[in-house]
């Protein structure tokens, strides 16, 4: 499966990158030539000419490389879903025996969130790394902030007021793992890909999108995932371990 996964990454790199997509708010989606992020506007520019200023608010997130060749689809379809999938198999929900993967001055935070939330802290920590690498106060080009990079619009639809406030950034985060781990009956893969590029998109291909950022997504957070199994830094197993939880139900 490793190597599988190796090859789809190494052929979606090899590919030219296409349009970007814009997803709404409101579920709708368009593809765009490029954007740029102003404080609180986005300008988009469209693959035909033309721009479009609007409230960043109403972007729930850009999507970088879309790629659609039949190859692919059925490369990323076959490892992700024939071969296992790219995540081990186990529970995602807390358990008091996986714990953060990274030393950080916010592990009780993500501890907290994880129990409350019912989502396993290795996975939080996880995806904390790959989207900011710990950076509280980190904006990207597309306008997501903070260490779970929440867009505006992700931010408020989760109850997140403020998206440098660590607490509050780390709880809207695994509150929407949670709720997409829900969505999609525990399965990692498509959760994490939904994070990435929004459970539309994961609906919408019936599995992991083909996009070049989607599978180097999912494939970074994924190998933190199996290298602490491998050193057994954390079970390889959370179904049938004994656990202390406090669930908060999903989003609106």
């Amino acid at each position: 499966m490793k190597s599988l996964l190796a090859t789809a990454v190494l052929l979606i790199a090899s590919l030219p990158a296409s349009a970007s997509i814009a997803l709404f708010s409101d579920g709708r989606n368009m593809k765009i030539e490029a954007y740029a992020v102003e404080e609180e506007t986005i300008h988009l520019t469209m693959e035909g000419g033309g721009k479009l200023s609007l409230p960043l608010g109403r972007i729930e997130r850009i999507v970088d490389d879309e790629v659609v060749p039949v190859e692919v689809i059925a490369e990323v379809k076959k490892i992700v879903e024939e071969e296992g999938g790219v995540f081990p198999k186990r529970s995602w929900r807390y358990s008091d025996h996986s714990r953060p993967l990274f030393k950080s001055s916010y592990n009780d935070i993500i501890i907290e969130a994880a129990r409350r939330f019912d989502v396993d802290a290795a996975l939080v920590s996880a995806v904390i790394k790959a989207e900011s690498d710990y950076d509280s106060r980190t904006v990207s080009h597309k306008g997501a902030r903070g260490l779970m990079q929440l867009m505006p619009a992700t931010a408020r639809r989760f109850g997140v007021t403020n998206s440098f406030d660590p607490s509050e950034n780390i709880h809207g985060g695994t509150r929407y793992l949670r709720w997409l781990l829900n969505k999609f009956e525990g399965n990692a893969d498509h959760a994490v890909a939904a994070y990435n590029a929004g459970e539309g998109n994961v609906w919408k291909y019936n599995g992991v999108p083909p996009f070049r950022e989607t599978v180097n997504y999912i494939n970074r957070i994924s190998k933190h995932i199996r290298t602490a199994i491998e050193k057994e830094v954390i079970p390889r197993d959370t179904e049938n371990l004994p656990t202390t939880v406090v669930a908060a139900g999903g989003a609106r």
